[in-house]
């Protein structure tokens, strides 16, 4: 993810200006807890890493997961939640505005995003339902106050559900660049509905460390599970006791105005109040959203997967033909209205979306009837269309190396697959959700939550060299990157050394280039401009670039040669 553009934060001081202009001050209203019980007792510890409350249960398992059991209405599950995860929502906090200080270094520029945020998300509390409101004020109650330059805590947290979709109204960042997929019938190995997804949402490394699986045991609806982090209560992957499924897709978008219902607060109500696909559609169209977001929703009273595609000005529902048996999503929009969206169709020209959707749908022709396990192979791979060696971290991977999460769901099983750390090569650990919710875990025993006789093996890439190496590239990347920015020289070897660690990534060679270019090395650039040029480069805008610098590189090349001859 790149650092906000001039042209951005020319938005944001506009926006800015605006804010001073009317007087406005973001979210001021609390929500109406009293309704509510606000009494749920104290924390205790029976052991290392496991907490227990009257209406909650939280432990670490051993592949590193947080596993946390929540009952109550909705201020109970809110305290509850804030105090079993204090110290993991001080560290999330943490991670996610230390992002922020590196996406906005400035200070200025910060306080312009300040500003940006309270207009934006003025009323942000309007589009939210009561309930989801009660939740993140119970868990505000127990956030620190170190980030209340940013916002107060109730209204910091409520920002922060909005930061998938605030991403969109700033730039479409690349915060989110997810692939998914639902399969039936014959294209499962028992027929019945197998659903994947990777959840590449990206803020940093620290902020994917301590995931959360949350089983919820609400007062009303559904009882429901998520895959999630301390102080969020939307849903961005989750299922409920009935079976039906939810996953989200970023799509392309205007610039909103204002936040309306942020997407996952709209999922969270389908995965707690629907049973069913129409059921889910039926909700989804009672909100108003300010992105464009495809909601995949798997049911197992339907026995398919069905995509809800929203925008502020659209909604779609798109289906396969039930012979197909197949339904795969990236980041772009089926449904017949967006055929013509033009920010649908640029997506589809510019970014890896299809590229990605092509990629799935290749790799799932080449298996035998999917199983958990394969699916989660699926989940796993690194390699271009027809195998093309891209390299690690390209976004045109379906695995590239950077989710928060992978999930895989048996929605008739009412089973779920989750990984472990680091990003999906971990074991995926099993969940059978009638378990879960019979153990009821709240007596303060330590019983595990997860079934892991069934758990899915980590990969073996994760003990590989190559990992290692992509590791230290990462590293050695954000070295690269300040290097450029301050002009500063860096020894061949440090070069030849980087371009060794992931030399099939075309951005290696890229980056290279970008370093002697900012050196005036221009025949040095000029041939790593040519290597970058022929890999499989990320988007159009990305091919875009490169042969702008090919072509810069030429003429300085040959501007310098002919003075030099000239002398």
């Amino acid at each position: 993810m790149s650092k906000l553009s001039r042209y951005q934060i020319g938005i944001l001081s506009a926006w800015a200006a605006l804010l001073l202009v009317t007087s406005c001050a973001g979210v001021k209203r609390l929500p109406p807890v009293a309704q509510y019980g606000t009494q749920v007792g104290e924390r205790a510890a029976p052991s290392p890493h496991y907490y227990v409350m009257p209406h909650g249960t939280l432990r670490k398992n051993q592949q590193g997961i947080w596993e946390l059991f929540v009952t109550g209405d909705p201020s109970e599950r809110g305290l509850t939640m804030g105090m079993l995860t204090k110290e993991l929502l001080d560290k999330q906090e943490a991670a996610f505005f230390s992002r922020v200080d590196e996406l906005v270094p400035s200070r200025f520029r910060q306080r312009l995003l300040r500003s940006f945020l309270r207009f934006f998300n003025r009323r942000l509390a309007d589009h939210i339902p009561i309930e989801y409101q009660c939740e993140i004020y119970g868990i505000s109650r127990s956030a620190s106050d170190t980030f209340n330059f940013m916002a107060p805590p109730y209204q910091r947290l409520l920002y922060v559900h909005g930061a998938h979709d605030i991403g969109h109204a700033l730039r479409d960042l690349a915060l989110v660049g997810c692939t998914s997929f639902a399969a039936w019938g014959s294209q499962t190995a028992d027929g019945k509905l197998l659903i994947g997804r990777n959840f590449d949402f990206y803020m940093g490394d620290a902020f994917s460390e301590e995931k959360i699986v949350a089983f919820i045991q609400p007062d009303s609806g559904y009882n429901h599970a998520m895959v999630t982090w301390a102080g969020m209560v939307g849903a961005v992957s989750g299922m409920n006791e009935k079976g039906l499924t939810v996953t989200i897709n970023a799509g392309k978008s205007d610039r909103p105005l204002q936040a309306k219902t942020p997407i996952s607060l709209l999922t969270r109500e389908i995965l707690q109040y629907a049973a069913t696909i129409d059921e889910a559609i039926h909700i989804a169209q009672q909100h108003e959203v300010f992105v464009s977001e495809s909601i995949l929703v798997g049911s197992a009273a339907d026995g398919r997967a069905a995509l809800i595609e929203v925008s502020p000005q659209k909604f779609g529902v798109y289906e396969v033909a039930n012979s197909a048996e197949l339904l795969v999503c990236a980041n772009h929009f089926q449904s017949q209205p967006y055929q013509t969206d033009r920010n649908n169709l640029r997506r589809l020209a510019e970014s890896h979306s299809q590229y990605r959707f092509d990629r799935m749908h290749e790799l799932i022709a080449s298996t035998p009837p999917l199983t958990p396990a394969l699916a989660a192979a699926a989940l796993r791979n690194r390699e271009g269309k027809g195998g093309a060696r891209l390299g690690y971290g390209n976004e045109m991977a379906i695995n590239q190396l950077l989710a928060h999460h992978g999930v895989i769901f048996q929605p008739e099983d009412r089973r779920m697959w989750v990984s472990a750390n680091p990003y999906q090569l971990g074991a995926f650990v099993a969940y059978d959700l009638d378990e879960v919710f019979s153990k009821a875990p709240l007596s303060g025993t330590d019983i595990p939550l997860a079934s892991h006789a069934l758990d899915i093996p980590a990969d073996q890439f994760m003990h590989s060299v190559e990992f290692e190496n992509y590791q230290t590239f990462r590293k050695k990347l954000k070295e690269l990157n300040a290097a450029i920015a301050a002009k500063a020289p860096l020894p061949d070897d440090t070069l030849a050394h980087f371009l060794q660690l992931n030399p099939e990534f075309w951005k290696t060679s890229f980056l290279i280039g970008e370093y002697y270019f900012s050196q005036r090395q221009y025949a040095k650039a000029l041939s790593f401009f040519r290597q970058a040029a022929g890999k499989e480069v990320t988007t159009a805008p990305d091919r875009a670039l490169i042969e702008k610098r090919i072509k810069q590189c030429e003429q300085k090349y040959d501007t310098h040669t002919s003075h030099r001859t000239s002398r």
